[in-house]
């Protein structure tokens, strides 16, 4: 299973390293992800139990997470950074790799299609018969998350409200189903 977290900030970004200025903030940037999903290893996965059970009873408190890294500075974490990795964490105690993408984010073609499970050809396909809005760089097309999270719930939908359909169908000819 990969789990996908997605930012709800404005000004998120996760990008190639270096300076970030605000008004690169502002614009839609192409968005550095994760090569690959984290998977954690078994150790980490104990980890990870360990430290979720620590924040579960933190999560609901009305206290900032304060975390001590290891030069001995104190590192204060938003309330909404610390759901996010209690969650985070979680998942990854269930051996669960994670990713994380902005919603800002605007992927590349592969990268979409990686995210939908589906060939890139399929991918273009869509994006040239309209069904996912994108706009081009140079030659290249440029998907945006949120997008790209709008078609896929609803695609969920209609899968949904087919297979309703034919469990339907099934029930009144008795197919045992």
């Amino acid at each position: 299973m990969t789990i996908s977290f997605i930012s709800f900030g404005s000004d998120i970004a996760v990008t190639t390293p270096g300076v970030i200025s605000r008004s690169e903030l502002r614009e839609p940037a192409m968005t550095t992800l994760l090569e690959r999903p984290v998977l954690p290893s078994p150790q980490d996965a104990e980890l990870a139990l360990q430290a979720s059970r620590m924040l579960a009873a933190f999560r609901h408190a009305d206290a900032n997470l304060k975390v001590q890294l290891d030069d001995g500075k104190v590192l204060t974490l938003p309330r909404a950074a610390t759901h996010l990795l209690h969650h985070l964490l979680t998942e990854m105690a269930q051996g669960n790799a994670v990713t994380i993408i902005p919603v800002h984010a605007e992927l590349t073609t592969q990268e979409a299609a990686d995210h939908l499970n589906v060939s890139r050809p399929y991918l273009v396909k869509l994006l040239n018969d309209g069904k996912i809005p994108f706009r081009m760089v140079g030659t290249h097309r440029r998907v945006k998350f949120s997008d790209l999270e709008t078609f896929r719930k609803q695609a969920e939908e209609v899968r949904g409200a087919a297979m309703d359909e034919l469990a339907a169908q099934s029930q009144e000819l008795g197919m045992g189903y």
